[in-house]
């Protein structure tokens, strides 16, 4: 158990809560506040090829501040989880990491187990919206610069980008038929290179998150470059039953904003915030803003 914070009122214990997803083993913090008893929980992941580490436990903490306790846990494949290849981004499979950490929450103890809320950012802020759609227990969805539908990110990539990354997704998958080690593309990379993410600034805003030392490989096997086209969250909209928080840039150039404004009619019970920022300001100069956004809306919905 540690006890810390880079916010100098606030105390709070975190402690090893690991949970096993389709038998792989995830690695899973919680976070307390301290003298709270059976304080509401967030449920929090990272989003295309990030870590707990990455620029999250700021949000954890901030949440803990005001009186949530939070559950960050790490893909399988990644961090400090279990799983082979490293770094695969499957979106199904994370789906299903999402429901084993649910599942897990609901079992522990000093929680109000009735009062769980999903929160996600990027690719992972369209797994909460999956997540919710499948559980009706849910008590709050938020969602940070979601990826709600692939479509919409691959034509903003543009063709060319979509045919490099099909040639390179088919090149991978024939890999793993004949048991060869995975094709690995990076994951950011300047504009006039291949990545996953080559928009301007993707680079610097995904290494400025990564800690230091950096113990984290810059590529993912290729084979999600078949996934996202196909992966549309925005379709399941209909069916989250609670309120939902998305929080749009209009400066995105990884997740057109267009896609999170049309995507907002698609709920019951949605909120929409549009702020002037790019895809990676919401771990940096956005930070405060878009917490405070966050927060309110779960003191609104939770809280009260």
């Amino acid at each position: 158990m540690q006890t810390g914070s880079r916010l100098s009122h606030l105390r709070y214990a975190r402690t090893d809560a690991d949970f096993e997803s389709d038998g792989t083993r995830c690695a899973g913090w919680l976070y307390t506040p301290e003298g709270a008893a059976r304080p509401p929980v967030v449920v929090m992941a990272h989003g295309f090829a990030g870590e707990r580490t990455f620029g999250l436990e700021a949000y954890a903490e901030a949440f803990v501040a005001r009186g949530y306790a939070a559950f960050l846990f790490d893909y399988r494949g990644f961090g400090d989880s279990d799983g082979e290849p490293r770094g695969l981004v499957d979106p199904g499979k994370q789906v299903t990491d999402w429901e084993a950490a649910i599942d897990h929450v609901r079992h522990l103890d000093g929680i109000d187990r009735g009062q769980i809320a999903l929160w996600g950012t990027s690719l992972s802020g369209g797994h909460v919206v999956e997540a919710a759609a499948g559980d009706h227990r849910i008590a709050a969805v938020v969602a940070q610069v979601p990826l709600l539908d692939g479509r919409a990110a691959t034509k903003a990539a543009g063709v060319g980008h979509a045919l490099k990354g099909v040639a390179a997704g088919v090149r991978d998958t024939l890999r793993k038929y004949t048991f060869r080690s995975p094709y690995r593309v990076p994951v950011v990379a300047d504009p006039d290179e291949f990545a996953v993410m080559n928009a301007p600034g993707a680079k610097r805003g995904m290494l400025d998150i990564v800690p230091d030392p950096p113990v984290w490989d810059n590529d993912v096997p290729a084979r999600v470059l078949l996934d996202v086209p196909f992966y549309r969250p925005v379709t399941s909209a209909e069916d989250v039953s609670c309120p939902v928080l998305l929080v749009a840039g209009r400066d995105d150039a990884i997740v057109p904003s267009s896609s999170v404004e049309s995507a907002a009619d698609e709920f019951g019970d949605a909120t929409l915030v549009s702020l002037p920022i790019d895809h990676f300001d919401v771990y940096g100069t956005a930070f405060d803003e878009v917490v405070a956004y966050e927060s309110s809306f779960l003191d609104e919905r939770i809280l009260d």
